[in-house]
């Protein structure tokens, strides 16, 4: 199997720390997260990953080389612009069929081959992993009728969503909607996708993900994978 990382962006909200070091090797416990993420991949019996890097592009590829000491086989495509987590695919050479794309920042234990056999399984073009993410308003929230009359109260509510874990499986096929050159991201081919009606189907995910993009997220991630090294490395 092939996994393509997304690990090219400049991790602003993390700032300061991501002035010196690119986002994907802060430390999540002991470990940087992109060296969590390659040896779930490679437990998983993910082969090759091919890292799609822009910022600090050289010190990434110092700290993983070629790969080996976990197992797979890692190669590289850099882009010297922004192009958002679709747009890097069509840079790339050597995509399979099917293959697994995954933001470089998350840290999950999910069944990374599980997700794979069900996109296959469902003849999909697109598998995207989705988790119910809960927010909790805090605000009193009215409904009214049509002629204004409160008809309901509730204080505080907690809303539930379901939302796009930043992991995917997609077939070769769907290069056919990115542009050349040209920022494409996640967003767009949704877009695209569900007006065309193509077989995108959700993979609903009930486990642990921690979707490091501020300061307290990277010290929630910290916390759980210090408690339960054993659950995301077995």
């Amino acid at each position: 199997m092939q996994a393509i990382i997304l690990a090219g962006g400049k991790g602003t909200r993390l700032y300061p720390y991501t002035v010196s070091i690119p986002k994907p090797l802060i430390p999540i416990g002991d470990s940087p997260i992109i060296e969590i993420v390659l040896k779930q991949l490679a437990g998983a019996g993910f082969t090759d990953v091919i890292l799609a890097l822009g910022y600090m592009a050289d010190m990434l590829q110092a700290y993983i080389g070629d790969g080996s000491r976990y197992g797979l086989n890692v190669t590289y495509s850099i882009e010297d612009k922004p192009l958002g987590t679709i747009a890097p695919l069509k840079l790339m050479k050597g995509l399979r069929e099917n293959f697994l794309v995954m933001n470089g920042d998350l840290l999950t234990d999910i069944n990374y081959k599980a997700l794979f056999e069900y996109h296959i399984k469902m003849n999909a073009k697109a598998t995207v992993a989705t988790y119910i993410k809960k927010t909790k308003l805090q605000l009193g929230v009215l409904e009214n009728n049509e002629e204004k009359r409160i008809v309901s109260f509730r204080e505080k509510p907690v809303l539930e969503h379901k939302v796009s874990m930043g992991i995917y499986i997609y077939n070769q096929s769907i290069i056919e909607y990115i542009p050349e050159d040209e920022y494409f991201g996640f967003d767009t081919l949704m877009y695209k996708m569900t007006d065309n009606n193509d077989r995108a189907f959700s993979y609903e995910f009930n486990g642990r993900w921690f979707d490091i993009g501020m300061h307290e997220d990277l010290v929630k991630a910290s916390e759980e994978f210090l408690n339960n090294k054993n659950i995301y490395l077995p």
